[in-house]
């Protein structure tokens, strides 16, 4: 049988049949003129509004990922090979609040949070369970991971390492896009300037040492799930990835070398043509952004690469279902909007974390949608529409406006400190809300087409076992017992006066998950330099958007 990175591979490169169901033939892409005549817009060229490859999905699919974690390492690590056996092509690690947040299980603050929205992580000793028998030589590994995103990808590293796979050999992402955080999702922990600091010196250290990781996935996805439109989503993302960029060249770095490894990662909303026009819009804009901002001389550090989550917040707690259509609908116009990515909200998240019944539909729904509608067969088959072409320029010229205002502000990290961003979200979903609760907005199930069959046929509801927070605490004890405190306490020192300094923090990170200090114990270490940061508000300013 083969190996599941081998599964993963093959089923990604699938050959798909160049005519349609009835036999007629077509071309890769299509223009007004025919396949062959000299035409800017072309699918592969810059500045790739109709996708990054001439082929499109013809003989590469998008990545499959279903977003996956919960309970302890062997749980995760449980369900990470179910998928792969289902025909997932990659993984995407969930971690739970307390990892996210820099807490150990055992802290006060963790109670009743373990396991709950992801995989418990404290130590190297939970991620070499977690990926136990997972070859990270041929696996990409996604992990949504932010404020302790440099923690985390030590530890995969080390992981890594054991397994005979040098860090340069990895392939995935570590989110790590803390700027969102601030502006949509809350799992900060330090100030926004050290934070910053942080992310960037993760991006650094990878475009030195792991050529093949994306050091961060730029986040447009929490910026829309907060309420933001979509031209916030657009513009807001592009301008936490022009800081991120700015702070490399700052530091040295050519954007040929490391704008190829940021990665994306954005929603897909009801709005069905106007999504596909988004994901158009934003390569052209990132395209010429990274060449005349940057001189980037490669096509290839031009491209906006994304994976794409279906929209969370549609999902409906009534009618659950129905969020099979919404996710089927939202994946269809990733797919035709070009995606490299993606990953379905599973229609029982309205209410809890997805069952693996649920993710297998979620999963299969993907693959319905590649092999069976025809929609890989051709690149940017909706591209000359004449309604999705105005769409497209209409929400590049929007998110231009949008970045316009944040540059006024003094570029995004000054804009986050001011809240300019927080607020012009909090104001999109306010409207979004009262066009809902008008009816203006209409959302079958919630406030039209709400009578239902009455069944009692429903998926039942994922539950976290609560014997899960006591057994990670007893390996954490196991843990610290059984390792060497000296040198624990040793590289958490060292890491502290690294952290006083203006080197990059990934070295004594590494040492310190070497040690198996734990995920709580290393970002004590920074808080008590850094700080931690609490959210305040400030009043509106001219630069608002």
């Amino acid at each position: 049988m083969p190996a599941p990175g081998d599964l993963a591979a093959s089923r990604n490169r699938p050959t798909l049949p160049d005519v349609n169901d009835g036999g007629l033939p077509l071309r890769p892409f299509y223009t007004a003129a025919g396949p062959n005549v000299e035409d800017e817009s072309k699918p592969g060229e810059f500045p790739f509004t109709r996708g990054l490859r001439d082929a499109g999905y013809r003989d590469r699919l998008w990545t499959m990922r279903q977003y996956a974690g919960f309970g302890g390492a062997e749980e995760t690590n449980a369900r990470f090979k179910a998928l792969l056996a289902a025909g997932q092509t990659g993984l995407s690690t969930a971690f739970d609040l307390p990892t996210q947040m820099g807490l150990d299980s055992d802290s006060p603050l963790a109670a009743g949070e373990v396991g709950r929205l992801g995989v418990a992580i404290d130590t190297l000793a939970d991620v070499e369970r977690c990926f136990a028998g997972l070859p990270l030589a041929t696996i990409s590994t996604s992990m949504t991971i932010n404020a302790t995103a440099a923690i985390l990808f030590a530890m995969y590293a080390v992981v890594g390492e054991r397994q005979g796979v040098a860090t340069a050999d990895l392939a995935g992402t570590t989110q790590n896009d803390i700027l969102k955080e601030f502006v949509a999702r809350g799992t900060y922990i330090y100030p926004p300037r050290p934070s910053f600091r942080l992310a960037v010196d993760l991006m650094e250290h990878c475009a030195r040492h792991a050529p093949k990781w994306n050091a961060i996935s730029v986040s447009g996805y929490h910026i829309r799930d907060a309420g933001g439109t979509a031209a916030q989503e657009m513009a807001f993302a592009v301008a936490n990835g022009v800081a991120y960029g700015d702070e490399l060249i700052r530091r040295g770095l050519k954007a040929d070398d490391f704008a190829p490894r940021i990665s994306w990662i954005f929603n897909s909303h009801n709005d069905f043509f106007g999504e596909v026009a988004k994901f158009r819009a934003l390569r052209r804009m990132w395209a010429t952004i990274v060449r005349r901002r940057w001189g980037a001389k490669e096509d290839r550090a031009c491209m906006l690469r994304t994976h794409v989550q279906t929209g969370g917040v549609t999902l409906q707690a009534r009618q659950i279902e129905v969020n099979i259509v919404r996710a089927a609908y939202q994946a269809m116009a990733a797919a035709l909007g070009g995606v490299q990515s993606m990953a379905l909200s599973c229609h029982d998240e309205a209410l809890a974390l997805p069952t693996e019944f649920a993710q297998e539909i979620a999963l299969r729904t993907q693959q319905v949608l590649a092999l069976e509608t025809g929609v890989a067969k051709v690149a940017d088959p909706l591209g000359g529409s004449h309604y999705v072409e105005h769409l497209t320029r209409e929400e590049e010229a929007e998110a231009r406006r949008i970045l316009e205002r944040i540059d006024l502000a003094g570029g995004a990290v000054a804009a986050i400190e001011q809240g300019v961003m927080q607020r012009a979200i909090e104001e999109s979903a306010y409207r979004h809300q009262r066009e809902v609760e008008r009816g203006e907005r209409l959302i079958v199930g919630l406030n039209c087409y709400t009578e239902t069959v009455k069944t009692e046929a429903r998926n039942a509801v994922f539950q976290a076992d609560p014997a899960v927070e006591r057994e990670q605490r007893a390996r954490l004890d196991k843990v610290r017992a059984g390792r060497d405190g000296g040198a624990v306490r040793r590289a958490l020192a060292a890491l502290g006066d690294a952290a006083r300094g203006p080197d990059n923090l990934l070295p004594p990170i590494i040492d310190a998950v070497r040690a198996y200090a734990s995920v709580g114990e290393i970002s004590d270490a920074l808080r008590k330099v850094f700080g931690a940061h609490r959210e305040t508000r400030a009043a509106r300013s001219p630069g608002d958007v």
